[in-house]
């Protein structure tokens, strides 16, 4: 235990380069998102033990206020801007709404199939109105909706 005492009172900035790498390659084996910024506090602290002659006490306090406020500001800042505008990136089908479709089957009680993004997909229109003709074959029309394996055509 000595050796260790030894080694860090003669090069607190490997000692606290070391705690950053441990929790970088824990963060990287989880990818919870939470072991980031501790490992960049540590970094930080190790730098400042670089440039200071500080103690370990006031490089503890340091670490500790760097982590809390590290982590607060990412969740409260990054989180938000990394957030996309699709709920779930994982969904290929939300990317459908809003693209053209050309209907390949024609609509007999509101049911038909159209053909888009290089699939056919079975489609519905949206509530007609009274009197509304049903799209034909080879008519254009728009996806609004997707509820499951059918779109929502307009």
């Amino acid at each position: 235990m000595t050796g260790l005492i030894d080694f860090y009172v003669a090069h607190p900035f490997w000692l606290w380069l070391s705690a950053a790498a441990v929790f970088l390659a824990i963060e990287v084996g989880t990818g919870t998102g939470w072991l980031l910024w501790p490992a960049a506090a540590a970094a930080a602290v190790g730098v400042v033990a670089l440039l200071l002659p500080t103690g370990l006490p006031a490089e503890i306090a340091l670490f500790a206020v760097l982590t809390i406020a590290t982590t607060y500001l990412a969740r409260r800042f990054l989180r938000p801007a990394l957030a996309g505008p699709d709920p779930d990136l994982n969904d290929p089908t939300l990317r459908l709404l809003g693209r053209p479709a050309e209907v390949v089957a024609a609509f007999e009680n509101g049911r038909g199939r159209v053909f888009v993004d290089g699939k056919e997909w079975a489609a519905q229109t949206e509530e007609a109105a009274e009197g509304e003709i049903a799209p034909a074959t080879g008519t254009r029309v728009s996806v609004v909706g997707v509820h499951g394996a059918v779109l929502t055509v307009r």
